[in-house]
Formats: structure tokens, sequence, C-alpha cells
């Protein structure tokens, strides 16, 4: 039983386009032992529910050459171009001479047309074997209206345009594989990021294991220069590493003993020994591949628009092909040979290759382009979502600031000593759990002073109200300011005020903000740029939250916020406009589900590709402006081709009235809407921040 649901998935080389990426699910679905099979075409991979040895999956795809890949090493042999597209150019080798022969001779002998029928059994015999394989099965794709047409053609004698027909054919197939190679090529350059071996610390010295073999806990090391091929913790050394794979970042970033780090990224200057965390397929980086894949699978809902309408448009398109084809004849007495012709150049121009490759090649590309910048987007439906919000709310700590308080400024009473009463303040604070404490020791810290030496009695901290202690003989206390009448100019300022008292006298004022990110302001004056609105969620006071939001420029706050309420103004905020929610992951998830879409900040990496729809993974608020433009676009360029495809059409049919479609006008029509949708796609590729 176990073995009847059991998931595989498997990588496949030589997709050449969407339809027959279709076909070869249902003949992988029609194996017996299999009990269900989805093909991720823009992956270029298959899920198969069951069981299928690699033989039977390849026989499934015969009719297109397909062949099963190592899934861990995805990389094909390189084939030479001559080898690749030899059945092409062999076959328009004997057009070309054919059409020579006919120009010379001034017409078709038998000859030109032996010439004709071997190119078209040369670029053709296998488009026929799939097309009435299909028509046995009643299945109708573009093969099926190719193989019809091209049988037409020649049962009417017109040898020169049906080995046209094929080769032109078997010339868009190529272009839609390469265009489609192409924008897969960014997940390509992922998988090549990370080493294959690492090289682990044992007893007796250092061996090169391949990364499957190494252990959690494992030491690796990693030299000057060598790119890291696990994720873990460095344990000795410090150095600067280039984390661009994973977060998009191009600036290296130091890292220091106890710090994380990421398979896949660059060890610049210095030695690091890492104790490995996590096992090879549970990197940060192979879950971004694998979401990457998962996501160029998930249909947008423009491409369902188009899956839906090719599945009715194949049988209308025959439909009307047959009448245009018999009416004329048969009802106004018009010549039969014209007719079938103009009814033969209908089912070419019928073939839906730009309609169906419309919608992923963008989707792919964008996808790909945004997982090299750092931006993670689980799938086509968020790509689409995060172009049309028109609000979008920020949690405010760890996105919009930084996340933990500073000290913005101390005032001392009574001719105290700073550094006296900066040690005294360290001293009680470092006994302390309360947030605010870490910030006046970073300060102290900042100012080199040492307050370990000093002995404390009669510890004290009590909740809401502060900490107590005696040094000296005399009684310290750290609380709230209470009424006390300086600290309302600081929380005006939507900092937070700390009072240090000895023996009930004020020695101390301590002002302590979370600072706005230096990113945040030039972020969120993007998004304004784009007609986009801001909101602001936080557990801040208001004043603190207004002051906060005023800085950065944030439209509407919602503040005092318990994590509960946070999803409460996201259905708010709903209920005027699509919206999306940028938050740390952690507390934010309810929110985050709660939004049309979920954006994390890949602070907490693997939280953030959780609970997400997308994922910041520089932690890096400026992301953001990039990933709705380049929704945006990939929006306006799903529309433009889908309109492009349907236009290009529907103007070659209305040639059929005055009787002027050509087989030529079909297949010109055909293949170059084709080549510039799918270059039109290809297009986000080159999308830049």
């Amino acid at each position: 039983m176990g073995m009847q649901n059991e998931q595989k998935t498997y990588r496949i080389d030589g997709f050449s386009c969407a339809n027959c990426a279709k076909t070869f699910e249902k003949n992988v679905k029609d194996i017996s032992s299999v009990k269900d099979a989805a093909v991720n075409f823009g992956a270029a991979q298959i899920t198969i529910t069951g069981d299928a040895t690699v033989q039977q999956i390849e026989k499934a795809g015969a009719f297109e050459s397909l062949k099963v890949v190592d899934r861990n090493r995805p990389e094909p042999k390189r084939t030479p171009f001559l080898q690749k597209h030899r059945e092409v150019l062999i076959s328009s080798l004997f057009m070309l001479t054919g059409f020579a022969l006919v120009i010379i001779g001034g017409g078709q002998t038998w000859t030109t047309s032996v010439l004709f029928l071997a190119s078209i059994l040369t670029g053709g015999h296998r488009m026929f074997l799939t097309g009435i394989g299909n028509l046995a099965k009643l299945r109708f794709d573009m093969k099926t209206l190719m193989t019809i047409a091209v049988i037409g053609a020649a049962l009417i004698g017109e040898w020169p345009e049906a080995a046209v027909v094929v080769v032109l054919f078997a010339v868009s197939e190529s272009l839609e594989r390469y265009s489609m190679e192409k924008a897969r090529a960014s997940i390509q350059s992922l998988m090549n990021l990370a080493p294959d071996t690492a090289v682990i610390k044992t007893v007796s010295g250092t061996r090169t294991v391949s990364v499957e073999d190494v252990d959690i806990g494992d030491i690796v090391v990693i030299k000057p220069g060598d790119k890291l091929s696990m994720d873990g913790i460095i344990r000795y050394g410090s150095t600067d590493i280039n984390q661009a794979a994973i977060t998009g970042e191009s600036l290296p970033v130091m890292k220091l003993a106890g710090d994380e780090v990421f398979a896949g990224t660059l060890n610049g200057s210095g030695y690091l020994e890492v104790e490995v965390t996590k096992n090879n397929e549970d990197t940060t980086l192979s879950k971004i591949i694998r979401l990457v894949e998962e996501a160029q699978g998930k249909r947008a809902p423009a491409q369902h628009f188009v899956d839906q309408f090719a599945k009715y448009y194949t049988p209308a398109i025959m439909a009307a092909a047959l009448l245009v084809a018999i009416v004329p004849p048969l009802f106004f007495g018009a010549q039969w040979t014209v007719w079938i012709y103009q009814g033969l150049a209908v089912l070419v121009v019928g073939c839906p290759c730009a309609l169906v490759i419309s919608t992923p090649i963008a989707i792919v590309s964008a996808i790909g382009n945004a997982a090299n910048k750092g931006v993670l987007i689980k799938g086509g439906v968020y790509l689409e979502k995060i172009g049309q919000s028109r609000a979008i709310a920020f949690d405010k700590t760890g996105t919009l600031t930084e996340g933990h308080p500073h000290i913005t400024d101390v005032v001392i009473y009574d001719n105290e000593k700073k550094e006296t009463v900066l040690a005294i303040a360290a001293a009680l604070e470092s006994r302390s759990g309360h947030p605010l404490a870490s910030s006046i020791l970073e300060y102290a810290e900042s100012e080199n002073i040492d307050y370990t030496t000093l002995h404390i009695d009669n510890f004290m901290s009590e909740t809401g109200t502060g900490i107590t202690g005696r040094i000296g003989g005399r009684t310290y206390t750290i609380g709230k300011p209470e009424k006390f009448e300086d600290a309302a100019r600081y929380q005006a300022d939507g900092k937070t005020v700390m009072i240090m008292k000895k023996d009930g006298r004020t020695t101390c004022l301590f002002a302590v903000m979370d600072q706005p990110r230096d990113s945040s302001r030039e972020a969120v004056e993007k998004l304004h740029d784009m007609g986009v609105k801001t909101a602001m969620l936080t557990g801040d006071n208001q004043r603190t939250a207004d002051a906060i939001a005023k800085s950065i420029g944030i439209d509407e706050v919602f503040a005092e916020l318990m994590p509960e309420d946070k999803l409460d103004a996201v259905k708010t905020m709903k209920a005027e406009d699509s919206v999306a929610m940028v938050g740390d992951g952690i507390n934010d998830a309810p929110a985050l589900a709660t939004a049309d879409v979920g954006i994390a900040m890949g602070k907490g990496t693997d939280t953030a590709l959780e609970t997400a729809d997308a994922a910041l993974m520089g932690n890096d608020i400026r992301q953001l402006p990039f990933t709705v433009d380049l929704s945006r676009r990939t929006l306006r360029i799903i529309k433009a081709n889908i309109t492009f495809s349907l236009v290009i059409k529907l103007i070659a049919l209305l040639l059929v009235i005055p009787g002027w479609l050509t087989l030529w006008i079909a297949i010109l029509s055909d293949i170059g809407a084709t080549l510039i949708v799918a270059l039109n796609g290809m297009r986000l590729l080159r999308v830049k921040e």
C-alpha cells in the first residue's frame, strides 16, 4: 500500500512545448502502476504517485525523445548544435533543393515531389507518430492539427507547402524549447552554486567527502576563496562572506564565530571551521531551489484561463476548418481543392502554440529572475497578487525598524560623573532580563565602561516597575519616568524613557528608540511613486508609532496591537483594497496568512520560507519595490502575449473570407506569434532592481 502512494519526482530533459508536456503527463497516467502524475513544465520535471520505472517513463515520452536525468545533478551534457538540430537541418536541405528544382524546371516534377516527401518524413516523422496516436485516442493537440494539415496538403498535391509546414513547425518547436531552457537557466545557476564535496575535519587531519555523506555535527573546513557546501555555525575563524546566492545582497557580510552561514555562499579572505547544522537536502539553498521549482509549476490564474480556453479552442478550430473545407463546394459549387486547401490553412492557423506558451514563459522568467536577486516567490498566483496589491501593510519591529532598541539620549543630573552613572546602570541592567536592558549594556560597552567589578546587594526586579539594587551603601533604581516632566519631550519624539534614581533623587535619564532602517524611507517612497498605499502595524503606543511612521513616510498607522489584532487590521484594509503584508514571519504568521499575499523578511530564514507566499531573503525592504515592479511587468506581458496571440489568429482567419489565406501565411503567423511571445516573456529575465 505504501508503494502505491509513494511520490517521486524525476527531472525530464527534452520538453519542447507545453502541449507535449500535457500529452506526456497523460501517457504516464496511463501506466497501470501509476495512480497520478503531474508535470511541472516550468521546472522540467514530473512528480509520480505510485510506481514507474525509468524505462516506462521514457517510453511514455518516446514521442518527444524525452529522457529522465539525475535529479541531484541535473546538468545534461550539452548536445552540439548540428547533432541537436540534425533532423530539422536535413529536412530543410531537402525542401530547399526541391524549391531550387521547381524554380529551375519551371514547375513540379516527380523528382521535386520525392524531395518534398523526403523533407516531410525527415522533419515530421515524430510529429506524425504522435498526431496519428492522438487521433486514435481522440486527443486534439497541436501535433494532431499539424498531422491532418500536412497529410491533407499532400493528398491535394500541395507538396511544397506541406514541406514548409513541417520545417517551420519544427523550427517553431526548437525556438520554444530554447526559450524555455533559457528561462529555466536561472534555477540551473542556483543548482550549480553549492559544491558537491566538503572537506571535513577528522582525528587524523582532513578528508574530502560527498555532501550527501556529511552528517549534522561534523566540522567542515573552508579555505579562503572557497564556496560553502553546507549550512552551519562558525566554530573557529572570521571572514567576509558573499551571500548574494541566498540573499541577493551584493556586498560581502562580516561573519564571526557563532554566526550562521549558508551553503552556496562564497568565503572571502578568512579560514573557517563550521559545524554542520543541516543535511544537504535541508540546506537553505536546497529549500530555495525546491520552492522555486514548485513555484514555476504552480499555475497563475492567467494560465488557468489559457489552459481552459485551449481545451475548447482546439476542437472548435477543427470544426471551423471542416466547415471551411466542405460548405463552399457543397452549397455554393466552389472548387473542392481550393477550399480543402483553405480548410487546411485554418487548421495550421488554429495551432495554439503561441497562446499556450504565452503565460508559462513569463512566469518562469520572472520567478527565476527574482530568485537570482534574493526574492523568493512561491508561485505564479502570488506573483500576480503582488502586482495587483494596492496597499501594503508592514509589521514595524524588524521590518521597518532594526528590531532592537538603541540609546539615543543620555541626560545626567546633579553634576554626577557620566562614567560612574553608566557603570552603575550597566551593572544593574546586566542582571535584568528586560528587552531595554541590552541597549544600556551596548551603550556602556561602546563607551568602554567597565561595570563588571561593581558589587550589588539586595538586587530586585519587578515586572512593570523596574529594578533596584544597593551599590556602595546607596540604593539605585531604574524604571519608568512616572510624572517626570523632562521625559515628555523625548516621548513626543516616539522614544521610550527610563529614569535612574539614587536614594530617590533622579541622577540620569535614558531615551531609547528602535531605529528605523536606513532603507525603509527609500522603499516606502518608491512604493508611493508606484501608487501603493502603506500602513504600519505595531504593538507600540500611538505616540511612538506616529513618530516612527512620520519619519519613514507611512500613510496609515495601526498602533497598540496584540498579535491577534494585526489580523483584524489586515482584514480592515482588505475591505478596501487587495493587501500584501510584510513581516518577519515569526509572530506575524496569522496576519501574513490573512493578507492577499504574505511577504516575509528573510531574517528567520526557515520560518520565512515556510509561512509566507514570498520572502525577501536579503532581509532588505528595498527588494520590495523591485518585486512589485517585476510582478506588474509580468502581468502586463502576460496580457499582451495572450491578446497578441489571439489577434494574430483572428486576422489570419479573416483572410479566409476573400480566400487569401495560404498555408504560408498560416504557418508564418503561427511561428511569428510564438517567437514574439517567447521573446516578450524572456524580457522579464532582464528586469533590474
